[in-house]
């Protein structure tokens, strides 16, 4: 009977430092250029790639508080940005996301994406979107 307790605490610790790693979950986004909590993200899994989604926006008084992807070119032109799916078709790989992209709702472009928890750190995701070898990288905080 201690074996089987023994067993089950090794076998519940092990599904949550699985379950802390994943990228499933709601997300506060960082801006990288004012350190300013934009908007919450909800990721979640569809069919074994990931999506990411607006669920929330912290605007400023002088902001349109509704704003629409007016610049976007795809299916997404005029699209509130509330309820956008802002990140589509993430892959894992070795313990990173990669091969989606990530639209910028502000200018409306779309960007190759990648993901990943740097040092292990479940709790702060690093998000890249890029167009060749140009790049840009935001924190992302596990709400």
């Amino acid at each position: 009977m201690k074996n089987c307790f023994v067993l089950l605490s090794l076998l519940m610790g092990f599904a949550c430092s699985v379950s802390a790693q994943s990228l499933t979950g709601r997300w506060k986004t960082i801006d990288d250029e004012t350190g300013r909590v934009k908007s919450v993200v909800e990721i979640s899994e569809r069919d074994g790639q990931f999506f990411g989604a607006v669920v929330e926006l912290f605007r400023l008084p002088e902001e349109d508080q509704d704003p629409h992807c007016d610049k976007c070119s795809d299916d997404r032109k005029d699209q509130r940005v509330l309820g956008m799916d802002i990140v589509r078709n993430m892959e894992a790989e070795d313990g990173e996301w990669d091969e989606g992209t990530i639209c910028d709702p502000k200018n409306g472009k779309v960007y190759g994406c990648k993901m990943f928890f740097e040092n292990g750190e479940p709790d702060v995701l690093k998000v890249r979107g890029y167009w060749g070898f140009i790049y840009r990288t935001q924190e992302w905080i596990r709400q």
